[in-house]
């Protein structure tokens, strides 16, 4: 087969530092838009990207061009450049160091999506 085609939802979620409560709903929704604007701009494809105070969410589209560790260690580091730079908390902002990923099948798209909607959550 001469090209390839493949099809990856990922989600991954991390939290900030020792689950601090420093994502305040006033700005947080700029760094989860400047979040799905850098998993899109290293080629991927944002479907949702959300949270709360503690913690974010991103679902995309993985186009495999890098490994996932770096893609986020890339994303936490930019946003939290993003944070810093623009003065969104006096507080230390940290990311915790882990997080999670789970894949999801084509079918599990909407029903994800939906989830992201009925929370009230901007995908």
């Amino acid at each position: 087969m001469a090209n390839k085609y493949s099809k990856i939802y990922l989600q991954i979620i991390f939290a900030v530092k020792n689950r601090r409560a420093l994502l305040r709903k006033p700005w947080r929704s700029d760094v989860f838009a400047y979040m799905a604007a850098a998993l899109n701009k290293r080629g991927n494809y944002s479907l949702a990207v959300n949270g709360s105070f503690d913690h974010v969410h991103l679902f995309f589209d993985y186009k495999g061009k890098e490994l996932i560790s770096d893609l986020v260690r890339e994303i936490k580091k930019s946003s939290n450049e993003f944070i810093k730079n623009r003065k969104l908390t006096r507080f230390k902002f940290e990311w915790q160091s882990g997080y999670g990923v789970f894949s999801h099948g084509y079918r599990e798209k909407e029903a994800i999506y939906a989830i992201y909607n009925a929370t009230g959550r901007t995908p």
